[in-house]
């Protein structure tokens, strides 16, 4: 009888924690006492403006665009289901075909250039004494100026007539004849990769340079009194200090180089004989220009994947460095 008493007890008492941690949240905020009730309610109403503007802008489009790459939608008429017809096509289409290669070789170039010169940048300006500020604004330019204008300018002095690049090179030796850089495949892909490492390189640059000045100076001078040269300093000490911040901004700028659009399009427009064409421009040339939103949704779909791994590792090598400084 005693021991039935006690089980009986042990029973009806408070809960162990460790059961609290395994009850559902429903069920807790029903346990919850008024004070936590209306900080969850509270915290809710907060995050709610939020949560609405991510659903309305982010995931319902996202989700109409997989319902649409689904169906054979045509401007006007919403289509029927077709299942992965859409993809499939794609899969056969030797355009998409070279559109997923220009992409790769546009993004991996862009990308390290701007790496290695916005590097070059960012050493450079943190060794000078005067004029820092004026340059580091005047850096800036490129990335502030809208992308239309700064575009429609390079356009210009592209122009095979009227181009100043050609007036340049023709006084200085380098050509004989007018060249007309955006009327060439490989001419065309190495312009608007130029164009893109212009204008992307301040915010690799300045970046850099923000983590440069975070460095003690005291490690960069026990390197040199321990012997080692420049070249060595940068590669054992600087690098491996950037290198968190080095591999965040590589990774949001391949995210933003793959889905790049204005620059490629007012250039070329995916020209010369689909040579510049890219996932966005090519979604938008079969989805908006010839009026298959189905098939434009599934060529936008298609680079998710990729995508979806680089946010992936992004936010894996965040995680990861955030629990190994909570370690130390």
């Amino acid at each position: 009888m005693n021991k039935t008493k006690s089980t009986n007890t042990a029973t009806a008492g408070p809960l162990p924690e460790l059961s609290r941690a395994r009850i559902r949240p429903f069920s807790r905020f029903r346990m919850a006492s008024s004070r936590e009730r209306r900080e969850w309610l509270l915290a809710f109403w907060l995050l709610f403006p939020a949560l609405f503007m991510l659903g309305l802008f982010v995931a319902y489009p996202f989700g109409r665009g997989i319902w649409l790459s689904l169906l054979n939608s045509v401007v006007g008429r919403e289509g029927d289901f077709i299942g992965i017809q859409n993809y499939i096509k794609l899969w056969h289409d030797s355009i998409f075909q070279r559109t997923t290669l220009n992409t790769f070789i546009y993004t991996g170039a862009a990308t390290i250039l701007k790496l290695a010169i916005g590097m070059a940048v960012a050493l450079m300006m943190d060794r000078l004494i005067k004029f820092k500020r004026i340059l580091r604004a005047s850096m800036l330019l490129p990335w502030i100026v809208p992308t239309v204008l700064s575009t429609l300018a390079w356009k210009w002095m592209f122009d095979p007539t009227f181009s100043i690049v050609n007036w340049i090179f023709y006084h200085l030796g380098l050509i004989q004849f007018r060249v007309d850089w955006l009327g060439g495949p490989v001419a065309a892909m190495c312009s608007v990769i130029l164009v893109n490492v212009w204008r992307g390189m301040p915010f690799f640059a300045i970046t850099l340079l923000a983590g440069l000045q975070t460095i003690n100076p005291a490690v960069m001078e026990a390197a040199t009194i321990d012997g080692a040269n420049a070249w060595q300093r940068f590669w054992f000490v600087t690098w491996p200090l950037l290198l968190p911040i080095t591999m965040v901004v590589f990774l949001f700028s391949v995210i933003m180089t793959f889905a790049d659009f204005q620059l490629v399009y007012i250039l070329t427009g995916g020209g010369p004989a689909n040579s510049t064409h890219l996932f966005a421009t090519y979604a938008y040339q079969v989805g908006i220009a010839t009026g298959k939103i189905g098939e434009g949704a599934a060529v936008s779909l298609a680079m998710f994947p990729f995508l979806f791994w680089v946010v992936l590792l992004q936010l894996w090598y965040i995680r990861r460095g955030q629990g190994g400084k909570g370690g130390a």
